[in-house]
């Protein structure tokens, strides 16, 4: 079966489950080296509450064994869920942009689009470094267990499309195409009205799109505070040079 799509250039035509519409198969890609990143092995997605008994046997098709979760307390408790077949593995990353922008919002504060735009690259710095052990144990748990796995936060853009971009750093797929698969999400996303809350037009915008400026910030971070991609994922992250290796040999075709 062919879990993702004929040209990991462009965007599916339909998504590959009803009710996740960010769900999909980051292989197909390749690598500086001409390696290609092995389809239907890793998937990453939005939230996974709402999926339909269609979604689920299309799941253990897949084989998926694991999802890791991202979300953070409130998250998981607005949309529990439970898949047969699938454990969930808690990476605990709190949502931070929403709790700054109740705090502006609390002081009578309405951001402008710009400052908007500054909220969510703080976000993702802080992905880069006060998160970074917990983006290890996701690149950690893709050694150690077996594939098919899926990880995901709410949306599958911020937590997930770091998550991914790392992954695809490990594998050694060039920056281009990590960020137009960071960027598909604009394509396939729906926005889930019982999520967003309340919230002035501009601002949610911004929060519920990418931008190529988000992960930019946090790709300027790894370079100027951890000294590259390289340092960062055997450092911050904590990799060792053996399971960077065994990633990249689970996961690319020989």
């Amino acid at each position: 079966m062919n879990s993702t799509f004929e040209s990991p250039l462009t965007a599916p035509a339909a998504p590959l489950l009803e009710g996740a519409s960010n769900f999909r198969d980051i292989g197909g890609y390749l690598n500086s080296r001409g390696q290609r990143v092995r389809r239907g092995q890793v998937f990453r997605s939005d939230h996974l509450a709402g999926l339909t008994g269609g979604d689920v046997a299309r799941l253990q098709l897949l084989g998926v064994g694991y999802s890791l979760d991202f979300r953070g307390t409130a998250e998981c408790a607005a949309t529990p869920y439970g898949i047969a077949g699938v454990q969930r593995v808690a990476l605990t990353i709190e949502p931070t942009v929403i709790a700054r922008m109740q705090s502006l919002i609390a002081q009578g504060i309405v951001p402008t689009t710009d400052e908007t735009v500054e909220l969510m690259r703080e976000t993702y710095r802080d992905f880069v470094n006060r998160n970074a052990p917990t983006f290890g144990r996701f690149l950690k748990h893709l050694v150690e267990q077996p594939t098919p796995q899926v990880f995901h936060c709410t949306a599958g853009k911020d937590r997930t499309g770091f998550a991914a971009a790392l992954l695809l750093s490990a594998l050694g797929v060039d920056r281009s195409t990590i960020e137009h698969d960071y960027l598909l999400t604009n394509q396939l996303y729906k926005r889930d009205a019982r999520l967003e809350g309340q919230g002035h037009a501009h601002v949610m915008k911004v929060l519920w799109q990418v931008q190529p400026e988000f992960l930019q910030a946090a790709f300027e971070t790894v370079e100027s505070q951890h000294g590259g991609m390289h340092e960062y994922l055997h450092g911050a992250i904590g990799l060792s040079p053996q399971e960077v290796t065994e990633l990249q040999r689970r996961l690319l075709e020989a």
